[in-house]
This record gives C-alpha cells, sequence and structure tokens, in this order.
C-alpha cells in the first residue's frame, strides 16, 4: 500500500510542490526506531542491578543534599509565597509532604511544586555539566508521588533507581546541544531538561510501558520552559517547582492515556520538537539497557555541590578573593579594611545576568560577581549569611563594590567545565595581590568529602530540625539503597 502511495503522490509534489510533508512521513523511520522512543523504552526497561556502587554512592550524595537544601529553602520568603499560595488557591488534599512544615500536607502536584521551589529558594542546589541543577526538579516529585502511592510497596533501591533515570535523562538531553554546554542565555536548563527528567523519573516509579514512557517526555516538553531573564528575582525558584510538579503531572496524564507526539526527541525538518530550547540541536538515541549493564553519566561525572547559596559561578571569584584575603590579613593581621585597597579587578567569563555591579536584593547578590567576591575579600569566605539584608548594606562592603573594575579574558569561556576567577587587588600603597581558582572545592572535578556534605547537610537541616532528627536522616539516607521500603525515607520527611 506504501508504495502505491508514493508512485501517486511523487509526480503530485514534482510537478505542484504540494504535499510534501505527506513524503516525508513516509521516509520517517518505524516508531520503535526513533529517538523518542529509544528514550520511552530505557525508561521503562531500566533495572536496578544497573546502577553500579558508583552511581548509588553519588546519588545518595544528591538526594541527602537536595533535601538539606530544601529543608534551609523551607525557611525563606519565597517559599512561605508559593505554600500559601497553594493553600489559599487550591482546595486541600492531605496527600504529600513539605518540606519544613510538620503537619502540613498538600497533593502530590502542589508538593512538588512547593518543595521544588525551597530546593531552589537560595540557590544552594546541585550543579551538573552541561549546566543545570538536576536534583530539585526530580526529588521532589519522587517524594510526592510515593506518597501518592501508599499501597504500592517499592524499595529504597527502587526509589533511587527511579531518581536515577530522571537525572540521566536530563543528562542525556543537555548532550543534544554544544550550546547546552555554556553558562544559559535563552532558556534556564531546569525549566527544560528538569521537567523532561521529572517526567522520566515518575513514569518509572508509576511503570508505564514504554509507550507511555515516549508520551510523558512528548507531554513535559509542552509543560517546558522559562526564561533567563528571570535569574536573580524571586521567580526563579519557580522554574525549579514547576519542573517538578510539572513533570509528575506529565506521567500522571501518560498514565492515564494521554498521547503526545511520537517523534518529540527526533529531529523533524520543519517541525520543532525538543530542538525548539536548543538551536544547534543533534539528537541521539539512548540504547537500552541490557545485561551488560548501562553506563550513567553520573559515574562518569561527578555533581558539583556548593558551599555557599549562589550562583554557581561565584564559587570560583570567591575562592580567589578568599587567598587575596589571607594575602591582606598577613599585610595587617587581624583586619582588613576597605582603606587598604584603591582598585579590585576581576577576570570573570562574559555572562550578562551575573555581571552585577551594585545588586539590591539578596538573589542579585547570589548572581553577582562583584558581590560575591567582595564579601570573600572582606571576610575571608561567602556564608548563608552573607546575603541577609544587614550584610548586604555593610558601608565597608558598599566601598569595595565602588573600587570594582570587570574584565573578560578571551581565554576564560563561560562554561562551568573550563572557567577560571582570578581576582587582582591593587593597595593604596602600590603593591598588587593576586589570587586565582581553577577548580573550587565542591567542583565534580574536586568533590566535597562526606564529612564536608554531612557537616553542609546538618546546617542545613538544623535550621528546621532537631539534631536527633537530622542524624536520623543522614542515617536513612545513607542506607536508603538497602532499606526495603521507601517509606522509612518519607516518615523522616513527614
Amino acid at each position: 500500500m506504501s508504495s502505491t502511495l508514493q508512485k501517486n503522490i511523487r509526480p503530485v509534489w514534482a510537478v505542484r510542490g504540494l504535499h510534501k510533508s505527506a513524503v516525508d512521513v513516509l521516509k520517517r523511520p518505524a516508531p520503535e526506531d526513533t529517538v523518542t522512543a529509544s528514550y520511552g523504552k530505557f525508561i521503562s526497561e531500566v533495572k536496578p542491578q544497573h546502577l553500579s556502587p558508583v552511581v548509588l554512592h553519588r546519588s545518595k550524595r544528591m538526594v541527602l543534599d537536595s533535601i538539606g537544601v530544601g529543608l534551609i529553602g523551607s525557611t525563606t520568603d519565597v517559599f512561605e509565597l508559593a505554600l500559601q499560595h497553594c493553600k489559599h488557591v487550591y482546595a486541600s488534599d492531605y496527600v504529600s509532604s513539605v518540606y519544613g512544615r510538620r503537619g502540613t500536607r498538600l497533593s502530590p502536584t502542589l508538593a512538588a511544586f512547593v518543595n521544588g521551589v525551597a530546593t531552589h529558594s537560595m540557590d544552594f542546589d546541585d550543579t551538573w555539566h552541561p549546566a543545570t541543577h538536576p536534583s530539585g526538579a526530580v526529588l521532589p516529585a519522587v517524594l510526592a508521588l510515593s506518597e501518592m502511592m501508599p499501597n504500592s510497596k517499592s524499595s529504597g533501591l527502587d526509589f533511587l533507581l527511579a531518581f536515577n533515570v530522571g537525572i540521566e535523562i536530563q543528562g542525556r538531553l543537555m548532550r543534544f546541544s554544544n550550546d547546552a554546554h555554556n553558562i544559559p542565555k535563552r532558556f534556564h536548563p531546569p525549566s527544560v531538561v528538569g521537567t523532561m527528567g521529572s517526567a522520566a523519573a515518575c513514569a518509572h516509579l508509576l511503570s508505564l510501558d514504554h509507550l507511555q514512557c515516549s508520551h510523558a517526555l512528548a507531554i513535559a516538553a509542552s509543560l517546558s520552559g522559562a526564561p533567563m531573564a528571570n535569574a536573580a528575582t524571586q521567580s526563579k525558584p519557580l522554574h525549579i517547582g514547576n519542573a517538578s510538579r510539572l513533570g509528575l503531572e506529565a506521567a500522571l496524564l501518560a498514565s492515564r492515556g494521554l498521547e503526545a507526539s511520537p517523534l518529540i526527541l527526533d529531529a523533524v525538518s520543519g517541525v520543532c520538537g525538543f530542538n525548539a530550547f536548543y538551536e544547534d540541536y543533534v539528537p541521539q538515541p539512548l540504547e537500552s539497557p541490557n545485561d551488560n549493564g548501562h553506563m550513567f553519566l553520573l559515574e562518569e561525572q561527578d555533581m558539583g555541590f556548593k558551599r555557599f547559596p549562589a550562583h554557581l559561578g561565584m564559587h570560583w571569584v570567591a575562592d580567589a578573593a578568599a587567598s587575596v584575603h589571607m594575602l591582606l590579613e598577613g599585610c595587617d593581621p587581624g583586619t582588613v579594611s576597605p582603606a587598604q585597597v584603591q582598585d579590585i579587578l576581576l577576570r570573570v567569563p562574559q555572562s550578562k545576568y551575573i555581571n552585577r555591579p551594585f545588586p539590591d536584593t539578596e538573589h542579585e547578590a547570589r548572581h553577582s560577581f562583584q558581590f560575591n567576591a567582595c564579601s570573600a575579600l572582606l571576610d575571608g569566605e561567602v556564608t548563608v549569611q552573607s546575603f541577609t539584608p544587614a550584610a548586604l548594606r555593610r558601608p565597608a562592603l558598599l566601598a569595595l563594590l565602588n573600587r570594582v573594575r570587570v574584565e573578560h579574558p578571551q581565554d576564560n569561556p563561560a562554561n562551568f567545565n573550563s572557567m577560571y576567577g582570578e581576582v587582582q587587588v591593587t593597595l593604596v600603597g602600590g603593591d598588587i595581590l593576586k589570587g586565582r581558582c581553577d577548580t573550587f572545592y565542591g567542583h565534580w572535578r574536586h568533590p566535597l568529602t562526606n564529612e564536608s556534605l554531612r557537616k553542609k547537610f546538618r546546617n542545613n537541616a538544623g535550621t528546621v530540625l532537631p539534631s536527633e532528627e537530622v542524624e536520623r536522616l543522614i542515617g536513612v539516607v545513607e542506607e536508603l539503597d538497602r532499606l526495603g521500603d521507601s517509606k522509612d525515607l518519607l516518615s523522616q520527611l513527614q
């Protein structure tokens, strides 16, 4: 039948230029051979035994860190705004837990939303390369969905597998584009790949078949995308919250039979699918796991964990400035004063939304090379307290900000895998002090030790939980792959 149809269409198209799309359809690969289908099969078919010890170890560290930053994030104004909105606008549905709010429950999708907002409310969550924040989009959705299925017993290993599926899908999609390797300019990556990762994780946890998994991804693509213009505002955390929520919704809609494009990840001439978000888009199929296993991207590249709550790029300039602080203390022990400083030169990548000479809010300060360099120069480090209103208005800090110049060397790309931060301070007497950071402590090339990560978690979770509960959470997460029931983790958060 198809060969006859081709014969009938070809001369009409050749003469009139009509029905070319129909001919193209005939030339498309069979549905089971598409890139989209390969992703659906992977999500559906991957098994716990495909998780290596390295991936299990690294993903448990991600879960611990993400819960910790979500708990401290539940103390922020933007989280409270999102929570009150959900409680007052939507009908109560007491199903899923909320970070830092004992006794408060929301519908699964709204819990995923507010917990995602909490996770990114201080820009304290993990970062990967190509640039995205993978855990905050996935973990709140998997937690909320797990509480939605009280009669479905999943082990801690099943929970970790779903989480890793969501991380893996994000990493694979980011590798479709060379531009995605750089600090973003158009779309905030978690609002794109994060939504897809959340959908994938939830589709796996729901045990959807490979066609439903493909549809979940395609539905999620229709719910994706947020502009970088909202970086450094209270709206940026909504990107993570929506990614988590809408990915969960996409999986639930697919589970009810809603269908979407079977070619959403494929390059189809004349019609944008996922390539609407990345112009230099070259999709690659994802091999189905087999007896020989699957190499997760997390095994090839570790995760970046932040030591203080700010955009990842700030960690390079903060460490470089902290080294100059030590030199200044050596010149005049016990004090670092703006009166010593004549000029401050920062050599950083060119990226407009993190070049903010005089930030007015905590969110702008978290996205300011100048602010983080001057804070570290003054105090020797950047901490959670560096972004309080009182800290932002310090006269000494404002005096240093007025002395800052910025250069963008050609050998310093806006890329988290190859950038550096350099701080040069000229003193009033003419002496020049320099500090440079090529890889900060916490970067995937120089990851935090387990003890450093636990310390960060204790500091964060301890803002809302008593110390004994904090220690129990650490124990449960570190044993997560050996728990017979993932609800042992959920019970610690309720």
